[in-house]
């Protein structure tokens, strides 16, 4: 498997507090053109799967911290640990991009050898307000990753799911031409008591420009 790792180390918001997470729904606020199936077909993936398993006697499949679809081909969570392994070889994965700035756990590291999947690596370090940089340019590469289809099926993660993954995730939102509103929105919605106007302010001004010239073609960036 190759890994590509991104070298540079970078500061922007993210949380280190210990708490109890509870995994949200997708967003409900969207566009006209949003296709539901984006929303509801892992939900039904992970239950048929779960049913399966139990059936069969073996443990349920366990997604990580707040995981999510995004979109076709597009996942996001926190940061997968050993528990998650059988959940996430049900996504048939290609590609995974982290957030985080650590090197990626050994243990992660064969998991993604062992099943072909190639990492993508943009070091952010997790800080809390008022010491906030959010790196637009860093920002752009991930997107850059996420944009291009040949990584998909993929999965964004950060520490857990809320702050740099919601950056990447609500830019993203921009290029689909989704309204502030529900971009943040479904912001919140992962980033709960800890949403961040630095990061919702970072969306808003985030430049889009460069992007548009690569032609996204996932289902729900596809002109209606």
């Amino acid at each position: 498997m190759k890994l590509e790792m991104g070298k540079r180390t970078v500061t922007a918001a993210e949380e280190d507090e210990t708490e109890e997470v509870v995994v949200p729904a997708a967003a409900e606020s969207r566009p006209c053109s949003y296709s539901l199936s984006c929303k509801v077909g892992v939900a039904a993936a992970a239950a048929a799967a779960a049913a399966a398993a139990r059936e069969g006697g073996e443990e349920p499949f366990v997604p990580p911290l707040n995981f999510a679809m995004v979109d076709h081909g597009v996942f996001r969570s926190g940061f997968p640990d050993t528990a998650n392994f059988s959940f996430l070889e049900t996504l048939k994965l290609r590609s995974i991009l982290c957030l985080c700035p650590e090197p990626y756990p050994e243990a992660n590291t064969e998991f993604l050898r062992s099943h072909g999947i190639k990492l993508f690596q943009f070091g952010i370090d997790g800080c809390k307000e008022p010491f906030v940089n959010i790196p637009e340019d860093t920002i752009r590469e991930a997107l850059k990753v996420v944009l291009d289809v040949r990584n998909h099926p993929l999965l964004i993660h950060c520490k857990r799911g809320k702050h740099r993954t919601g950056c990447v995730v609500g830019c993203l939102r921009k290029l689909q031409r989704w309204c502030l509103s529900s971009i943040f929105d479904e912001y919140q919605r992962f980033a709960a008591a800890k949403a961040r106007v630095s990061d919702q302010r970072f969306m808003e001004l985030f430049d889009i420009s460069s992007l548009k010239h690569l032609s996204p073609s996932f289902s729900c960036l596809k002109s209606s």
